[in-house]
């Protein structure tokens, strides 16, 4: 008897707790054991699911169009450039991606639209998204990888401190742009009518245009400024460029052609006109030469300036980066294809010449 007692007490241990009385209520060990052990299986599980740390949150606003592959363009340079300093993205890492596809009036509502989303920082791609950015938000840090004049621009206070809360690099663009004349006209000794490829919907443009004009009265190069702010309107620059018999044309430095590189180039080539841009890209994709700092490398920048601001640091105290170093890449094949015998000089100071 006392067996038995011992026994349905032991059974009753593990009844259901809201469960009826009688056998249909009542689990074995086993039952038990394997029920625990799920359960702890399944909080172990969820546990890992957990995000580990901080997920930091970056907003990229562009004014150009969304790439087919973020990989293979220079967005997919900033999230290397941010792997190498540990961040992945989906694991501590979500960028909120804004692409304007050439619509510059969208920029301020996607701008609005990360700062709603409370974004850590924000990447900017190109100068109407800088001005957006910064009408958008006096409070999220701002970094910009490739702007011309940060100063006259209003983005900074000062190279040295920026002052608000915008910091980044900047590409020295008005200063080029008398070399790439100059760079012309020791490929065409005889220039002299030289096409200037700008687009007014930037308004940062107007001093680069008045720098190549400005280079260009202590010669005997006429300038003939073209205009272009869609795909259609660089096919009607070019053939605007061939009836006014230009020798040549120069790119001004722009985040619209630097996406349409490759049309400029090819159009460039059909017209047979010699031509320079800012970024080495240009004359890989055709362009006679390129002669400017690497863009590549400035976006890769980019990351370090987030990561400090990551760490603690303010746009207002990180000093706006020069480029040091500047590249000439000229395209033999192109060169032949026109006709033109390379001199010495440039030559001697390219940093690559693709044959």
């Amino acid at each position: 008897m006392e067996i038995f007692k011992k026994s349905c007490i032991k059974r009753e241990l593990y009844r259901w707790p809201n469960g009826a009385p009688g056998e249909s209520s009542m689990i074995s060990r086993r039952q038990l054991l394997i029920t625990l052990g799920a359960g702890s299986l399944a909080t172990a599980f969820a546990s890992l699911a957990q995000p580990q740390g901080k997920v930091w949150r970056v907003g990229y606003l562009a004014t150009r169009a969304r790439p087919i592959s973020l990989d293979t363009d220079y967005a997919g340079v900033f999230l290397r450039g941010m792997r190498e300093l540990g961040y992945i993205e989906g694991k501590n890492l979500i960028v909120e991606w804004r692409f304007a596809e050439g619509r510059t009036e969208l920029l301020p509502v996607l701008a609005a639209e990360l700062v709603r989303l409370q974004v850590d920082v924000i990447v900017i791609s190109g100068t109407a998204a800088a001005i957006a950015a910064q009408k958008a938000t006096a409070t999220i840090p701002i970094v910009f990888p490739n702007t011309g004049d940060p100063v006259g621009a209003g983005f900074v206070k000062s190279l040295a401190r920026p002052g608000g809360n915008m910091t980044g690099l900047s590409n020295i663009s008005g200063d080029i742009v008398a070399k790439h004349l100059e760079m012309l006209h020791s490929m065409v000794p005889k220039l002299s009518r030289v096409a200037v490829l700008w687009n007014p919907s930037n308004k940062f443009n107007f001093s680069n245009l008045e720098r190549v004009q400005s280079a260009a009265q202590s010669t005997s190069v006429k300038i003939l400024p073209v205009e272009a702010r869609t795909e259609p309107e660089i096919d009607k620059a070019f053939s605007a460029m061939a009836q006014d018999k230009a020798g040549a044309v120069i790119v001004i430095n722009d985040t619209f052609f630097i996406q349409q590189q490759r049309q400029i180039a090819e159009l460039a080539a059909k017209h047979r006109l010699p031509s320079i841009a800012a970024i080495r890209e240009y004359a890989e994709a055709g362009g006679l030469m390129s002669y400017g700092s690497n863009l590549a490398d400035n976006i890769r920048r980019v990351a370090t300036y987030v990561d400090k601001i990551f760490k603690g640091a303010k746009p207002a105290d990180l000093p706006v980066e020069q480029p040091t170093k500047f590249e000439l890449v000229i395209n033999g094949k192109t060169a032949k294809a026109l006709g033109l015998k390379i001199p010495q000089s440039l030559l001697t100071s390219a940093d690559k010449v693709i044959e």
